[in-house]
């Protein structure tokens, strides 16, 4: 006699998920040692779908957001201003001089001594490359 039972298979739609066992499952990720994949597996889930959870949460935890995970986990928060650019000057003339560039090469038995300003730092190492290239 045989006694195995063939269920039908549950239909394959969209699942949903609660905000709490979102959280539970990106809190469980985010211990030392434990494997997304691994979570993924033991929870039924995709490990793609639950390593997006996981950084999600991380980028709301980067801006000071509150762990909510929902379907449009990639969009910014309503209150968060875009990003500004901020001009910054250098001034690279003003700079003290902080001595010159002291340079000593060897060939052989022949020595080599270079005293070079400090102010031009970018044609002294254009010129070292050309000589010892």
């Amino acid at each position: 006699m045989d006694t195995t039972v063939v269920l039908p298979r549950p239909s394959r739609g969209r699942r949903r998920h609660t905000n709490e066992f979102k959280a539970q499952v990106v809190a469980a990720c985010l211990q030392p040692g434990v494997s997304i994949a691994g979570v993924a597996l033991v929870n039924g889930l995709n490990a793609n779908l639950l390593w997006n959870w996981v950084q999600a949460h991380r980028d709301r935890q980067a801006v000071g957001v509150p762990m909510r995970l929902g379907r449009d986990d990639r969009t910014e928060p309503a209150h968060c201003s875009p990003p500004t650019l901020v001009p910054v000057s250098l001034q690279t003339e003003d700079a003290p001089s902080c001595g010159g560039i002291q340079i000593e090469i060897r060939r052989q038995e022949t020595v080599f001594q270079i005293a070079w300003p400090a102010s031009e730092v970018a044609v002294c190492a254009q010129w070292l490359r050309e000589v010892l290239g």
